[in-house]
């Protein structure tokens, strides 16, 4: 398929079909609208380009998947945050997941019919997956979980959940699950952070029953699975991610009443390599390769682009992050934490140096 012919068509398409968000500017404002664009663009096929057949996708390169998150985010029709999950969970589904399963749910996600979430950190045991200390424990053919998850994003909004648990000591004993959220004994409460946003949450198990059908994996695939679900969340959801900080780039342009050239240069340098790392990932997958620890490249240079971008915005708007209630504000507020969500920035460059140049562990 002609790559600049397909993204054509779909901007063609943007034009015709009229998916403006509605009024005001909350979370559930967001994921409603979510739901609402990936309907359409479902139904209209566009959301099934770049997923195999075998999950009711129409096949293609996963670059197709990268050009409809660019357009959709990039003409604010949705929000690049929630719109990242499908990016960071259908995969892993579609590898781990028995094939019928994967049939089942995927198509779900991918219409918009519902919203998943993913349960892997947890208090203390953030960055360090293999602390993890919710348990489950075989009983006839389900597992009881019992526990507590943190930072689980979007969870009040999902229907189901990705879940690691213990089953066993050590890397070798973590599982991963496919659980309901609407199951018995599972409590979701909602944490506001400082940027005014309850995005994340705690989610609560208590002896919560999760059939055996719902594995994912083998008993113990667990640490297997998060190492390969995590280079997604540092690559390939930062697609739509780019294009909305481009928009708002061109939006910072637009509204800084007298432009320092340094501080724009800057931003649009640290945007323009992050594109360019980007797109090589993308032709990488397109390419048949499997992502891994180079994806902590893609992952650091996101968090310095975007940290540059606000950056620029606190010097050349005054008053919009200090004083005003603005998205920006809260946008220059969220920034502060590209450094940490996704796996810290010392993390990614402990993986890099270790994993890609070879430097040892001291």
């Amino acid at each position: 398929m002609n790559v600049e012919q397909f993204r054509a068509d779909l901007r063609a398409w943007l034009d015709d079909h009229d998916l403006t968000p509605g009024p005001g500017d909350s979370l559930p404002g967001h994921m409603k609208q979510l739901a609402r664009v990936h309907s359409a663009l479902y139904e209209a096929g566009w959301m099934r380009y770049g997923w195999p057949v075998a999950v009711g996708g129409l096949g293609g390169p996963a670059l197709l998947r990268a050009i409809v998150g660019e357009e959709v985010v990039g003409r604010r029709l949705a929000e690049p945050g929630p719109y990242s999950m499908v990016e960071v969970l259908a995969p892993t589904m579609i590898d781990y997941a028995p094939a019928e399963l994967a049939a089942e749910m995927v198509p779900r996600l991918l219409s918009g019919r519902e919203q998943w979430c993913q349960g892997f950190s947890e208090p203390g045991s953030g960055s360090d997956l293999a602390s993890l200390a919710t348990r489950a424990v075989p009983r006839g053919d389900d597992w009881i979980v019992n526990g507590q998850k943190v930072w689980t994003s979007f969870a009040q909004f999902s229907t189901r959940c990705i879940l690691l648990a213990r089953t066993a000591p050590g890397h070798d004993g973590i599982t991963a699950f496919f659980v309901d959220l609407d199951t018995p004994g599972i409590s979701i409460r909602p944490l506001r952070t400082m940027h005014g946003v309850d995005e994340f949450c705690e989610v609560y198990y208590d002896d919560v029953v999760v059939p055996s059908s719902r594995m994912l994996g083998k008993p113990g695939e667990g640490w297997r699975l998060a190492m390969d679900l995590l280079p997604y969340e540092r690559s390939t959801c930062f697609w739509q991610r780019i294009a909305y900080l481009y928009s708002r780039f061109d939006e910072l342009i637009a509204q800084a009443p007298d432009p320092d050239e340094f501080d724009l240069g800057a931003a649009y340098l640290a945007l323009h390599m992050l594109r360019c790392r980007s797109r090589a990932t993308q032709h990488r997958l397109a390419d048949g390769a499997r992502l891994g620890p180079e994806t902590s490249i893609d992952k650091v240079l996101l968090a310095t682009a975007e940290q540059r971008l606000y950056d620029a915005v606190h010097d050349l708007l005054p008053g919009a992050v200090e004083l005003d209630q603005t998205p920006w504000r809260s946008e220059y507020l969220y920034s502060r934490a590209a450094t940490i969500y996704g796996g810290t920035a010392e993390v990614q460059r402990n993986i890099i140096a270790r994993r890609l140049l070879d430097l040892g562990k001291d």
